[in-house]
Protein backbone atom coordinates (compact mmCIF):
# COMPACT_ATOMS: atom_id res chain seq x y z
CA UNK A 1 0.00 0.00 0.00
CA UNK A 2 1.73 3.27 -1.12
CA UNK A 3 -0.83 5.99 0.08
CA UNK A 4 0.24 7.74 2.78
CA UNK A 5 -1.09 10.27 5.12
CA UNK A 6 0.62 13.95 4.23
CA UNK A 7 -0.08 15.92 7.23
CA UNK A 8 1.79 12.81 9.23
CA UNK A 9 4.74 12.94 6.89
CA UNK A 10 8.14 14.47 8.70
CA UNK A 11 11.10 16.23 7.01
CA UNK A 12 13.87 18.70 7.71
CA UNK A 13 13.64 21.93 5.75
CA UNK A 14 16.54 24.30 6.06
CA UNK A 15 19.62 24.31 4.57
CA UNK A 16 22.00 21.28 4.39
CA UNK A 17 25.37 22.12 4.68
CA UNK A 18 28.61 20.25 5.71
CA UNK A 19 26.46 17.17 6.51
CA UNK A 20 24.32 19.49 8.90
CA UNK A 21 20.23 20.63 8.31
CA UNK A 22 20.96 24.25 8.85
CA UNK A 23 16.98 25.79 10.21
CA UNK A 24 16.42 29.19 9.72
CA UNK A 25 13.66 31.94 10.86
CA UNK A 26 14.31 34.38 8.88
CA UNK A 27 12.52 35.41 5.24
CA UNK A 28 10.93 32.25 4.97
CA UNK A 29 9.00 30.88 1.62
CA UNK A 30 5.91 29.17 2.74
CA UNK A 31 5.54 26.14 0.51
CA UNK A 32 2.12 24.94 -0.76
CA UNK A 33 1.31 20.90 -2.17
CA UNK A 34 -0.11 21.12 -5.28
CA UNK A 35 -3.24 18.56 -4.65
CA UNK A 36 -5.17 20.74 -2.32
CA UNK A 37 -2.89 23.91 -1.86
CA UNK A 38 -2.51 23.66 1.72
CA UNK A 39 0.34 25.26 2.82
CA UNK A 40 2.59 23.10 4.54
CA UNK A 41 5.77 24.09 5.28
CA UNK A 42 8.62 27.15 5.57
CA UNK A 43 11.91 27.26 3.85
CA UNK A 44 14.57 30.17 4.42
CA UNK A 45 15.34 32.34 1.55
CA UNK A 46 18.95 32.05 1.60
CA UNK A 47 20.90 35.35 0.49
CA UNK A 48 24.86 36.00 0.12
CA UNK A 49 25.40 34.57 3.61
CA UNK A 50 23.58 31.48 3.10
CA UNK A 51 25.32 30.92 -0.47
CA UNK A 52 28.40 32.05 0.38
CA UNK A 53 28.81 29.60 3.49
CA UNK A 54 27.87 26.81 1.02
CA UNK A 55 29.97 27.37 -1.66
CA UNK A 56 33.16 28.01 0.42
CA UNK A 57 32.44 24.91 2.81
CA UNK A 58 31.78 22.77 -0.48
CA UNK A 59 35.48 24.24 -1.68
CA UNK A 60 37.04 23.56 1.73
CA UNK A 61 35.91 20.36 1.71
CA UNK A 62 36.33 19.61 -1.94
CA UNK A 63 40.32 20.37 -1.45
CA UNK A 64 40.54 18.84 2.36
CA UNK A 65 38.93 15.76 1.88
CA UNK A 66 40.72 14.57 -1.31
CA UNK A 67 37.07 14.32 -3.33
CA UNK A 68 38.80 16.10 -6.41
CA UNK A 69 42.38 14.05 -6.24
CA UNK A 70 41.16 10.76 -5.01
CA UNK A 71 41.54 7.91 -7.32
CA UNK A 72 38.28 7.88 -10.49
CA UNK A 73 37.44 4.60 -9.41
CA UNK A 74 36.90 5.22 -5.61
CA UNK A 75 34.41 8.09 -6.35
CA UNK A 76 33.06 5.22 -8.31
CA UNK A 77 32.25 3.28 -5.84
CA UNK A 78 30.82 5.82 -3.35
CA UNK A 79 27.99 7.03 -5.93
CA UNK A 80 27.10 2.92 -6.36
CA UNK A 81 26.68 2.56 -2.87
CA UNK A 82 24.76 5.92 -3.14
CA UNK A 83 22.50 4.92 -5.95
CA UNK A 84 21.72 1.29 -3.77
CA UNK A 85 20.98 3.72 -0.69
CA UNK A 86 18.34 6.03 -2.89
CA UNK A 87 16.42 2.68 -4.05
CA UNK A 88 16.16 1.18 -0.49
CA UNK A 89 14.85 4.56 0.77
CA UNK A 90 12.27 4.57 -2.05
CA UNK A 91 9.41 4.85 0.17
CA UNK A 92 10.38 7.74 2.15
CA UNK A 93 12.17 9.83 -1.29
CA UNK A 94 8.79 8.76 -2.82
CA UNK A 95 6.95 10.25 -0.23
CA UNK A 96 8.66 13.46 0.26
CA UNK A 97 8.32 14.22 -3.91
CA UNK A 98 4.65 13.21 -3.36
CA UNK A 99 3.74 15.30 -0.80
CA UNK A 100 4.95 18.58 -2.58
CA UNK A 101 5.38 18.12 -6.19
CA UNK A 102 3.20 17.30 -8.82
CA UNK A 103 4.39 13.63 -9.26
CA UNK A 104 1.81 10.77 -8.26
CA UNK A 105 3.48 8.44 -5.40
CA UNK A 106 3.14 4.85 -7.72
CA UNK A 107 5.11 7.01 -10.84
CA UNK A 108 7.69 8.49 -8.40
CA UNK A 109 8.51 4.92 -6.44
CA UNK A 110 7.89 3.04 -10.40
CA UNK A 111 9.63 5.48 -12.26
CA UNK A 112 11.40 8.53 -10.68
CA UNK A 113 13.55 6.56 -8.26
CA UNK A 114 14.89 3.86 -10.51
CA UNK A 115 15.74 6.25 -12.80
CA UNK A 116 17.35 8.47 -10.34
CA UNK A 117 19.26 5.64 -8.75
CA UNK A 118 20.20 4.66 -12.28
CA UNK A 119 21.92 7.99 -13.59
CA UNK A 120 24.13 8.32 -10.36
CA UNK A 121 25.40 4.32 -11.23
CA UNK A 122 25.96 6.01 -15.12
CA UNK A 123 28.28 8.50 -14.21
CA UNK A 124 29.29 6.04 -10.90
CA UNK A 125 30.99 4.03 -14.23
CA UNK A 126 32.15 7.02 -16.05
CA UNK A 127 34.41 8.16 -13.09
CA UNK A 128 37.44 6.00 -14.81
CA UNK A 129 36.24 5.61 -18.17
CA UNK A 130 36.92 8.93 -19.57
CA UNK A 131 40.76 10.17 -19.66
CA UNK A 132 42.90 12.22 -21.67
CA UNK A 133 44.86 12.31 -24.42
CA UNK A 134 48.49 12.05 -25.86
CA UNK A 135 48.90 14.25 -28.71
CA UNK A 136 51.35 14.06 -31.21
CA UNK A 137 54.53 16.50 -31.62
CA UNK A 138 57.45 16.67 -32.47
CA UNK A 139 60.37 14.44 -31.38
CA UNK A 140 61.75 14.52 -27.88
CA UNK A 141 58.47 16.40 -26.66
CA UNK A 142 55.89 14.97 -24.83
CA UNK A 143 51.63 16.63 -25.79
CA UNK A 144 49.11 16.21 -23.46
CA UNK A 145 45.27 16.96 -22.86
CA UNK A 146 44.43 16.65 -18.86
CA UNK A 147 41.17 16.65 -17.70
CA UNK A 148 40.50 18.08 -14.20
CA UNK A 149 37.48 19.47 -12.10
CA UNK A 150 36.29 22.68 -12.51
CA UNK A 151 35.89 23.04 -8.74
CA UNK A 152 32.40 24.15 -7.07
CA UNK A 153 29.69 24.11 -9.65
CA UNK A 154 26.15 25.15 -9.10
CA UNK A 155 23.09 23.07 -9.86
CA UNK A 156 19.72 24.96 -9.73
CA UNK A 157 16.92 22.42 -10.52
CA UNK A 158 13.24 22.71 -11.35
CA UNK A 159 10.30 21.64 -9.36
CA UNK A 160 9.04 19.85 -12.32
CA UNK A 161 10.85 16.59 -11.58
CA UNK A 162 13.04 17.02 -8.40
CA UNK A 163 14.78 14.22 -7.61
CA UNK A 164 15.79 13.24 -11.53
CA UNK A 165 16.85 17.00 -12.45
CA UNK A 166 18.93 16.26 -9.30
CA UNK A 167 20.80 13.26 -10.20
CA UNK A 168 21.15 15.16 -13.65
CA UNK A 169 23.39 17.64 -12.20
CA UNK A 170 25.01 16.10 -9.20
CA UNK A 171 26.43 12.70 -10.81
CA UNK A 172 28.36 14.21 -13.62
CA UNK A 173 29.64 16.70 -11.20
CA UNK A 174 30.75 14.72 -8.55
CA UNK A 175 31.81 11.88 -10.78
CA UNK A 176 34.22 14.45 -12.37
CA UNK A 177 35.99 15.69 -8.92
CA UNK A 178 33.73 18.62 -8.49
CA UNK A 179 32.13 19.77 -5.33
CA UNK A 180 28.56 20.51 -5.78
CA UNK A 181 26.02 23.63 -4.31
CA UNK A 182 22.37 22.54 -5.55
CA UNK A 183 18.98 25.09 -5.32
CA UNK A 184 16.12 23.03 -5.56
CA UNK A 185 12.81 25.22 -6.46
CA UNK A 186 10.88 26.40 -3.62
CA UNK A 187 8.26 24.89 -4.87
CA UNK A 188 9.27 21.07 -4.34
CA UNK A 189 12.43 21.63 -2.51
CA UNK A 190 12.46 18.76 0.25
CA UNK A 191 12.90 15.06 -1.50
CA UNK A 192 16.86 16.92 -2.55
CA UNK A 193 17.50 17.38 1.07
CA UNK A 194 16.89 13.41 1.55
CA UNK A 195 18.97 13.06 -1.11
CA UNK A 196 22.18 14.47 -0.20
CA UNK A 197 21.80 13.01 3.05
CA UNK A 198 22.11 9.93 1.44
CA UNK A 199 25.16 10.81 -0.87
CA UNK A 200 26.92 11.32 3.28
CA UNK A 201 25.14 7.86 4.38
CA UNK A 202 27.33 6.01 1.23
CA UNK A 203 30.56 8.08 1.94
CA UNK A 204 30.71 11.44 -0.15
CA UNK A 205 32.73 13.27 2.40
CA UNK A 206 30.55 16.15 4.52
CA UNK A 207 30.47 19.45 2.46
CA UNK A 208 31.15 18.15 -0.92
CA UNK A 209 27.57 18.04 -1.71
CA UNK A 210 25.87 20.90 -0.10
CA UNK A 211 21.94 22.05 -0.74
CA UNK A 212 20.80 25.76 -0.18
CA UNK A 213 16.70 27.30 -0.05
CA UNK A 214 15.56 30.06 -1.32
CA UNK A 215 14.14 31.23 -4.42
CA UNK A 216 15.43 31.78 -8.13
CA UNK A 217 15.63 35.66 -8.03
CA UNK A 218 17.55 35.99 -4.74
CA UNK A 219 19.31 32.55 -4.31
CA UNK A 220 19.90 30.83 -7.31
CA UNK A 221 21.08 35.05 -8.74
CA UNK A 222 23.12 34.84 -6.02
CA UNK A 223 24.83 31.02 -6.53
CA UNK A 224 25.14 31.95 -10.35
CA UNK A 225 27.66 35.05 -9.09
CA UNK A 226 29.54 33.35 -6.39
CA UNK A 227 33.10 33.91 -7.24
CA UNK A 228 33.79 30.48 -6.57
CA UNK A 229 31.13 28.81 -8.72
CA UNK A 230 33.42 27.93 -11.67
CA UNK A 231 30.60 26.59 -13.62
CA UNK A 232 26.27 26.89 -13.74
CA UNK A 233 24.12 24.01 -14.54
CA UNK A 234 20.35 24.91 -14.90
CA UNK A 235 17.17 23.32 -15.95
CA UNK A 236 14.03 25.73 -16.10
CA UNK A 237 12.36 28.43 -18.38
CA UNK A 238 14.11 30.21 -21.07
CA UNK A 239 13.86 33.38 -19.69
CA UNK A 240 15.40 32.53 -16.52
CA UNK A 241 18.43 30.68 -18.36
CA UNK A 242 19.19 34.07 -20.52
CA UNK A 243 19.88 36.06 -17.43
CA UNK A 244 21.64 32.99 -16.02
CA UNK A 245 23.93 33.22 -19.23
CA UNK A 246 24.38 37.32 -18.45
CA UNK A 247 25.29 37.04 -14.84
CA UNK A 248 27.93 33.96 -15.75
CA UNK A 249 29.73 35.99 -18.48
CA UNK A 250 29.73 39.06 -16.03
CA UNK A 251 30.41 37.11 -13.02
CA UNK A 252 33.88 35.57 -13.91
CA UNK A 253 33.43 34.08 -17.00
CA UNK A 254 31.94 30.44 -16.11
CA UNK A 255 30.64 27.74 -18.93
CA UNK A 256 26.86 26.76 -18.44
CA UNK A 257 24.30 24.29 -19.35
CA UNK A 258 21.10 25.35 -19.75
CA UNK A 259 18.48 22.78 -20.57
CA UNK A 260 15.41 25.37 -21.18
CA UNK A 261 12.06 25.43 -22.31
CA UNK A 262 10.24 23.58 -25.36
CA UNK A 263 7.24 23.68 -27.67
CA UNK A 264 7.47 20.08 -29.38
CA UNK A 265 6.36 18.96 -32.67
CA UNK A 266 4.91 15.66 -33.09
CA UNK A 267 4.64 15.17 -36.38
CA UNK A 268 2.14 12.17 -37.78
CA UNK A 269 2.06 10.96 -41.50
CA UNK A 270 -0.41 9.12 -42.87
CA UNK A 271 1.72 5.74 -42.79
CA UNK A 272 2.20 5.75 -39.17
CA UNK A 273 0.09 3.06 -38.21
CA UNK A 274 -2.42 2.09 -35.66
CA UNK A 275 -4.29 5.64 -34.30
CA UNK A 276 -4.75 3.76 -31.51
CA UNK A 277 -1.21 2.66 -30.55
CA UNK A 278 -0.02 6.31 -31.76
CA UNK A 279 -2.89 8.40 -29.98
CA UNK A 280 -1.13 6.68 -26.79
CA UNK A 281 2.45 7.75 -27.77
CA UNK A 282 1.04 11.69 -28.34
CA UNK A 283 -1.64 11.40 -25.03
CA UNK A 284 1.81 10.58 -22.75
CA UNK A 285 3.66 13.36 -24.53
CA UNK A 286 1.77 15.61 -23.42
CA UNK A 287 -0.20 14.92 -20.82
CA UNK A 288 2.07 13.00 -18.55
CA UNK A 289 2.75 15.13 -15.06
CA UNK A 290 0.00 17.09 -15.95
CA UNK A 291 2.00 18.28 -19.06
CA UNK A 292 4.84 20.17 -17.00
CA UNK A 293 7.63 18.71 -18.69
CA UNK A 294 10.29 20.86 -20.73
CA UNK A 295 10.15 17.91 -23.68
CA UNK A 296 6.05 17.96 -23.35
CA UNK A 297 4.99 17.44 -27.09
CA UNK A 298 2.36 20.23 -26.91
CA UNK A 299 2.04 20.23 -30.98
CA UNK A 300 0.63 18.15 -33.18
CA UNK A 301 0.88 18.09 -36.67
CA UNK A 302 -0.71 15.64 -38.52
CA UNK A 303 -1.09 14.35 -42.33
CA UNK A 304 -4.96 15.01 -43.44
CA UNK A 305 -5.99 11.70 -44.35
CA UNK A 306 -4.93 10.16 -40.37
CA UNK A 307 -6.20 13.30 -38.56
CA UNK A 308 -9.66 12.03 -37.78
CA UNK A 309 -9.23 8.90 -36.47
CA UNK A 310 -6.20 9.92 -34.70
CA UNK A 311 -8.31 12.53 -32.93
CA UNK A 312 -10.99 10.30 -32.26
CA UNK A 313 -8.73 8.23 -29.95
CA UNK A 314 -7.52 11.21 -28.47
CA UNK A 315 -10.45 12.58 -27.30
CA UNK A 316 -11.24 9.39 -25.59
CA UNK A 317 -8.18 9.39 -23.89
CA UNK A 318 -8.34 12.82 -22.60
CA UNK A 319 -11.69 12.15 -21.16
CA UNK A 320 -10.37 8.94 -19.33
CA UNK A 321 -8.36 11.13 -17.14
CA UNK A 322 -9.30 11.49 -13.64
CA UNK A 323 -8.12 13.83 -10.84
CA UNK A 324 -6.25 12.33 -7.75
CA UNK A 325 -4.18 13.37 -4.11
CA UNK A 326 -0.52 12.33 -5.47
CA UNK A 327 -0.34 10.53 -2.03
CA UNK A 328 -3.06 8.02 -3.03
CA UNK A 329 -1.47 5.06 -4.57
CA UNK A 330 -4.19 4.69 -7.23
CA UNK A 331 -3.81 8.51 -8.73
CA UNK A 332 -2.34 8.88 -12.10
CA UNK A 333 -3.25 12.41 -13.11
CA UNK A 334 -0.52 15.45 -12.09
CA UNK A 335 -2.47 18.56 -10.83
CA UNK A 336 -0.42 21.89 -11.81
CA UNK A 337 2.09 23.20 -9.94
CA UNK A 338 0.18 26.48 -8.54
CA UNK A 339 -2.51 28.81 -8.74
CA UNK A 340 0.03 30.89 -10.61
CA UNK A 341 0.69 28.06 -13.31
CA UNK A 342 -3.27 27.65 -13.32
CA UNK A 343 -4.18 30.76 -13.99
CA UNK A 344 -1.17 30.75 -16.88
CA UNK A 345 -2.51 27.76 -18.56
CA UNK A 346 -6.35 29.23 -18.36
CA UNK A 347 -5.26 32.44 -19.85
CA UNK A 348 -3.49 31.21 -22.45
CA UNK A 349 -6.70 29.19 -23.50
CA UNK A 350 -8.84 31.92 -23.04
CA UNK A 351 -6.64 33.89 -25.46
CA UNK A 352 -6.16 31.24 -28.28
CA UNK A 353 -9.85 31.00 -28.68
CA UNK A 354 -9.79 34.67 -28.78
CA UNK A 355 -7.21 34.48 -31.91
CA UNK A 356 -9.54 31.77 -33.59
CA UNK A 357 -8.85 28.46 -31.64
CA UNK A 358 -11.56 25.99 -30.97
CA UNK A 359 -11.81 23.57 -28.18
CA UNK A 360 -11.80 19.87 -28.85
CA UNK A 361 -11.50 18.16 -25.60
CA UNK A 362 -11.06 19.47 -22.39
CA UNK A 363 -10.29 23.30 -22.16
CA UNK A 364 -11.19 24.07 -18.23
CA UNK A 365 -10.69 22.91 -14.58
CA UNK A 366 -11.58 19.65 -13.21
CA UNK A 367 -15.07 20.17 -10.76
CA UNK A 368 -14.43 19.72 -7.35
CA UNK A 369 -10.95 20.21 -7.51
CA UNK A 370 -10.92 23.92 -6.14
CA UNK A 371 -8.45 23.51 -3.98
CA UNK A 372 -5.96 22.27 -6.14
CA UNK A 373 -5.46 23.13 -9.79
CA UNK A 374 -6.25 20.04 -11.72
CA UNK A 375 -6.81 20.69 -15.68
CA UNK A 376 -8.11 18.54 -17.70
CA UNK A 377 -6.42 17.42 -20.70
CA UNK A 378 -7.22 20.24 -23.52
CA UNK A 379 -7.28 19.49 -27.46
CA UNK A 380 -7.69 22.93 -29.48
CA UNK A 381 -8.19 23.17 -33.43
CA UNK A 382 -7.84 25.79 -35.52
CA UNK A 383 -4.74 27.42 -34.45
CA UNK A 384 -2.76 29.14 -36.84
CA UNK A 385 1.19 29.53 -36.54
CA UNK A 386 0.85 32.66 -35.15
CA UNK A 387 -1.65 31.28 -32.11
CA UNK A 388 -0.55 32.30 -28.79
CA UNK A 389 -1.42 28.15 -28.42
CA UNK A 390 1.48 27.12 -30.60
CA UNK A 391 3.72 30.20 -30.05
CA UNK A 392 4.18 30.38 -26.31
CA UNK A 393 5.25 27.11 -23.94
CA UNK A 394 2.08 26.98 -21.61
CA UNK A 395 3.54 24.40 -19.60
CA UNK A 396 -0.09 22.46 -19.04
CA UNK A 397 -1.67 19.78 -20.72
CA UNK A 398 -2.79 21.48 -23.77
CA UNK A 399 -2.19 19.86 -27.09
CA UNK A 400 -2.54 22.05 -30.41
CA UNK A 401 -3.78 20.56 -33.66
CA UNK A 402 -2.40 22.05 -37.25
CA UNK A 403 -2.98 19.47 -40.53
CA UNK A 404 -0.92 19.07 -43.54
CA UNK A 405 -0.85 17.99 -46.86
CA UNK A 406 2.54 17.26 -48.28
CA UNK A 407 5.23 15.78 -45.99
CA UNK A 408 7.73 19.87 -46.75
CA UNK A 409 4.13 21.05 -45.60
CA UNK A 410 4.59 19.18 -42.28
CA UNK A 411 7.86 19.76 -41.70
CA UNK A 412 7.83 23.43 -42.26
CA UNK A 413 5.17 23.65 -39.44
CA UNK A 414 6.84 21.35 -37.32
CA UNK A 415 10.11 24.40 -37.11
CA UNK A 416 9.52 26.79 -34.22
CA UNK A 417 10.88 30.65 -34.32
CA UNK A 418 12.48 30.36 -30.80
CA UNK A 419 12.63 26.68 -29.61
CA UNK A 420 14.11 23.42 -30.67
CA UNK A 421 14.02 21.15 -27.83
CA UNK A 422 12.45 18.15 -29.33
CA UNK A 423 10.93 16.80 -31.68
CA UNK A 424 8.41 13.54 -32.49
CA UNK A 425 8.43 11.86 -35.53
CA UNK A 426 5.54 8.99 -36.59
CA UNK A 427 5.81 7.09 -39.61
CA UNK A 428 6.96 4.04 -40.94
CA UNK A 429 8.31 5.13 -43.70
CA UNK A 430 12.16 5.32 -43.71
CA UNK A 431 13.00 7.82 -46.08
CA UNK A 432 10.33 9.73 -44.28
CA UNK A 433 12.05 9.35 -41.06
CA UNK A 434 15.21 10.20 -41.76
CA UNK A 435 14.43 13.42 -44.43
CA UNK A 436 12.59 14.57 -40.84
CA UNK A 437 14.97 14.28 -38.74
CA UNK A 438 17.57 16.04 -41.05
CA UNK A 439 15.24 18.71 -41.35
CA UNK A 440 13.76 19.10 -38.12
CA UNK A 441 15.44 21.80 -35.78
CA UNK A 442 15.41 19.99 -32.42
CA UNK A 443 18.42 18.93 -30.23
CA UNK A 444 16.92 15.69 -29.93
CA UNK A 445 13.81 13.60 -32.54
CA UNK A 446 12.46 10.28 -31.11
CA UNK A 447 10.63 8.48 -34.34
CA UNK A 448 7.84 6.32 -33.50
CA UNK A 449 8.34 6.73 -29.77
CA UNK A 450 7.84 10.30 -27.67
CA UNK A 451 10.03 10.63 -24.57
CA UNK A 452 13.35 9.39 -23.14
CA UNK A 453 13.99 5.99 -21.69
CA UNK A 454 16.78 4.50 -20.00
CA UNK A 455 19.56 4.73 -22.33
CA UNK A 456 21.43 7.30 -20.09
CA UNK A 457 24.51 7.08 -22.79
CA UNK A 458 21.80 9.26 -25.03
CA UNK A 459 22.24 13.20 -23.87
CA UNK A 460 19.64 15.76 -24.11
CA UNK A 461 19.55 19.47 -24.55
CA UNK A 462 18.21 21.87 -27.07
CA UNK A 463 18.89 24.22 -29.76
CA UNK A 464 18.26 28.01 -29.80
CA UNK A 465 16.08 29.13 -26.83
CA UNK A 466 16.11 25.69 -25.95
CA UNK A 467 19.28 25.94 -24.44
CA UNK A 468 23.19 25.21 -24.69
CA UNK A 469 24.98 22.10 -23.92
CA UNK A 470 23.72 18.90 -22.75
CA UNK A 471 22.30 17.05 -19.62
CA UNK A 472 22.64 13.09 -19.65
CA UNK A 473 25.71 10.88 -21.65
CA UNK A 474 28.94 10.74 -21.48
CA UNK A 475 28.68 14.68 -22.69
CA UNK A 476 27.36 16.09 -19.49
CA UNK A 477 30.33 14.42 -17.87
CA UNK A 478 33.18 15.56 -19.98
CA UNK A 479 31.13 19.20 -19.69
CA UNK A 480 32.26 19.05 -16.07
CA UNK A 481 35.55 19.19 -16.55
CA UNK A 482 38.23 21.33 -18.27
CA UNK A 483 40.90 20.38 -20.04
CA UNK A 484 44.50 21.19 -19.54
CA UNK A 485 46.69 21.14 -22.47
CA UNK A 486 50.54 20.45 -21.31
CA UNK A 487 53.69 20.33 -23.69
CA UNK A 488 56.77 18.98 -22.47
CA UNK A 489 60.17 18.95 -23.92
CA UNK A 490 62.93 16.44 -22.59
Amino acid sequence: MLSFDPDNLSFCTGNYIDGKHIPSNNNQIQVHRPSDGKAYALIPESGIEGVTQAVETAEAKRISSGWSSCSPRQRGAILRRWADLIEEDAVYLGQLEALGSTRPITDVINHEIPFTAEAIRFYAECADKYSGDLLPTRKNSLGMLIPEPYGVVGAITPWNFPLSMASWKCGPALAAGNAVVLKPSELTPFSTLRFAELAVKAGLPTGVLNIVQGSGLRTGSELVKHPLIRKVSFTGSTVTGAQIMSDAGFYGMKPVTLELGGKSPQLVFNDAGNPVDIAQRIARGFIANGGQACVAGTRLIVQRAIAPALLEQLILLCQQCRPGYTWLENSRYSPLIDSRQGNKVQRLIQQSCVEGAEVLAGGKRFEHTEEGWFWQPTLLINVGEDNCAVQEEIFGPVLTVQYFDEIDEGIALAQHDTYGLCAGVHTQSLTTAMRSMQSLNAGTVWVNRYGRSGDFIIPTGGFMGSGIGKDLGRQAFQACQRQKSVLIDF
